[in-house]
């Protein structure tokens, strides 16, 4: 009987050693895709992030205020940009460097500051509203007063000259009546009384449509000078109701809406630049 060649323990170590050599010298390789898996992670991640923080940025730049006073809106407005920084500058993904932390600082105080001021001018509304209120009742008023002085006035002009027609009229008659006198030849004294009292009836008749021209001048220049007068006082209350109008209407409009966008835009950049300069 033939028995099989027994194998050496020397050459299965030397297989087994091999073995674990080759299985060693793979482990390396493993760790290093593992490292590389981590930082392309790590690189997405960072990216996400600042393209979140932007669209969050830009979403609060685009929003707009329902109603006036739009400084109603702005506490509000400003927590939710802090948040909206907040939750960035708290990623430690990305570290902060003086750059950015110096950036953000300045522009959220710009921000602020002219916030401030649009809030300021807005609390004048209430203020110039019964302003403009009280104005326009002045107006009123004084077409009122206005119409009521020259009805007057017209009411004293016809009376004056209805007046003073009549009183023409009348001696107008009475220069007829008084030229139609027969007197005899023989008595002079009646003659002469009779034709001074003509003469002084003519005259009278002169004077009455003199004072009638005249007061019809008068009344005319009186008229006028209300009218001028009237001009004047409406022009001037116009002029300050045209000026709260406007001053009105623009309180009514967002006049923060393109100083937030400037702001939300400006903080956009910087958070670009803060990737950039760590992930260049």
């Amino acid at each position: 009987m033939s028995s099989k060649p027994k194998k050496s323990r020397k050459s299965a170590t030397k297989k087994t050693t091999k073995t674990t050599r080759s299985k060693k010298t793979k482990a390396p390789k493993r760790r290093a895709i593992t490292k590389a898996s981590t930082d392309k992670t790590t690189e997405v991640t960072a990216q996400e992030v600042v393209d979140k923080t932007i669209n969050d940025l830009n979403r609060l730049g685009a929003q707009l205020f329902a109603l006036s006073p739009f400084s109603q809106y702005f506490d509000d407005w400003l927590n939710s940009l802090r948040q909206v920084l907040s939750i960035f500058e708290s990623n430690p993904i990305l570290k902060l460097d003086a750059e950015f932390t110096e950036e953000q600082s300045k522009l959220f105080t710009e921000l602020e500051s002219k916030l401030s001021d649009i809030k300021l001018a807005e609390s004048t509304l209430t203020t110039e509203t019964k302003a403009l209120s009280e104005n326009n009742q002045k107006i009123v008023e004084l077409d009122r007063e206005y119409s009521q002085q020259t009805r007057e006035l017209t009411d004293k002009r016809n009376s004056e000259l209805q007046r003073l027609n009549n009183k023409i009229r009348q001696l107008q008659v009475d220069i007829s009546a008084q030229r139609e006198v027969k007197i005899g030849f023989f008595k002079f004294k009646e003659k002469r009384l009779a034709a001074e009292k003509l003469s002084q009836t003519i005259k009278d008749l002169e004077a009455a449509k003199k004072e009638l021209d005249l007061s019809s001048q008068q009344f005319t220049i009186e008229q006028e000078k209300l009218h001028v007068d009237y001009e004047e006082q409406k022009n001037k209350l116009s002029e300050i109701s045209n000026n709260l109008h406007q001053q009105l209407e623009k309180l009514e409009t967002d006049e923060s809406l393109k100083i937030r966008q400037t702001a939300c835009t400006a903080l956009s950049e910087a958070v670009k630049a803060l990737f950039n300069r760590k992930n260049p």
